[in-house]
């Protein structure tokens, strides 16, 4: 599916709708206030289609003051985050370049995103661990200012390392899986020798008792996943300080393709791409490359200024305008 139509338009504002109706979270904005149409109180979005053969129907619904609220197939859940363990979307914007030359948060972040993708039941590890960092930082202060004593911290050093030592297992794991297709995908699109690795070691008690003392001065933990970096690599350059902009570029794509892939070989159902102005800054033989490759991938939408910018027919094509998108597809 592709969407055209000049900047300014609203292209990216249907492809952030299709992710937050599919996701339960936007991935520009953690302000759901910012979804609502200004001047307005409230916002919908309904999404309709098949998962492999099920058939799948979700209404997300905005209210200013009182958050979202996700239907899935009629049945309320939860959260509506709870949309991200039920539909798989991938995700590739502009800013999204971050992930190869952003702040090791910014990585993180994305890879325990993808380590929840790839394998569900680890999902909730990178939130368990923060959220046990969070309680020993907190008993790190009360020590240091006297309210405390030293064996109030052991438990929590526990829970650190054991819970530090699983995240940085699966983060390990992950990287292993995804380094491959990584590889293949990145080689497709002209990135040779493209490599993901892990910077860091799993955090033992041993190794947070060492550094205790530094800890209580600073009152934070300075030990453990929460700290460590996913190095993206072409041979021995680190694209992070040495890449060009175009291979940040092409290095974020086929992350995202050798997401897609272990997700439709794991899953049994490839995810939905959504892949905002992606070929505007690709040469011609990369854009057909890429064409290709997400005609094999499964559903995308695709956005571009222009329909010549695909290399391909697309299976659908939208013009979108102010507040309106027409479906322009050739019958």
């Amino acid at each position: 599916m592709l969407a055209v139509g000049p900047n300014g338009v609203g292209k990216t504002n249907l492809l952030e709708a299709v992710h937050v109706g599919t996701q339960g979270f936007s991935p520009r904005t953690r302000a759901d206030a910012q979804l609502i149409r200004f001047g307005e109180r409230s916002a919908r979005i309904g999404v309709h289609g098949l998962r492999g053969s099920v058939p799948v129907e979700i209404e997300l619904t905005l209210e200013a003051g009182v958050g979202k609220k996700a239907k899935l197939n009629g049945a309320p859940l939860r959260a509506a985050e709870q949309l991200r363990s039920e539909t798989a979307t991938l995700v590739f914007t502009p800013d999204r370049l971050g992930v190869v030359k952003g702040a090791p948060a910014v990585r993180r972040a994305y890879f325990d995103r993808a380590l929840g993708r790839l394998t569900p039941a680890r999902a909730q590890l990178s939130a368990d661990y923060g959220a046990a960092v969070a309680q020993r930082n907190a008993s790190l202060r009360r020590v240091a200012g006297g309210f405390s004593t030293r064996d109030a911290l052991a438990p929590w050093t526990e829970q650190v390392a054991d819970l530090g030592s699983a995240l940085v297992a699966a983060r390990v794991d992950a990287l292993a899986a995804l380094g491959p297709p990584f590889a293949e995908r990145a080689a497709e699109l002209g990135l040779a020798d493209a490599v993901l690795r892990y910077e860091g070691e799993p955090p033992t008690v041993a190794a947070l008792e060492a550094r205790l003392d530094r800890d209580l001065e600073r009152g934070v933990t300075g030990l453990g996943p929460h700290l460590d970096d996913i190095v993206l690599a072409s041979g021995a350059r680190e694209l992070r300080s040495f890449g060009s902009q175009g291979e940040q570029r092409l290095a974020t794509l086929a992350l995202l393709l050798a997401e897609a892939e272990l997700i439709t070989a794991r899953r049994g159902v490839p995810p939905l791409l959504l892949l905002d102005d992606v070929l505007s800054e690709l040469d011609p033989d990369r854009r057909r490359i890429l064409a290709a490759r997400v005609a094999a991938s499964g559903q995308a939408l695709v956005t571009a200024t222009d329909a010549g910018m695909l290399p391909a027919e697309p299976g659908q094509l939208l013009e979108v305008a102010p507040g309106e998108v027409h479906d322009r597809t050739a019958r």
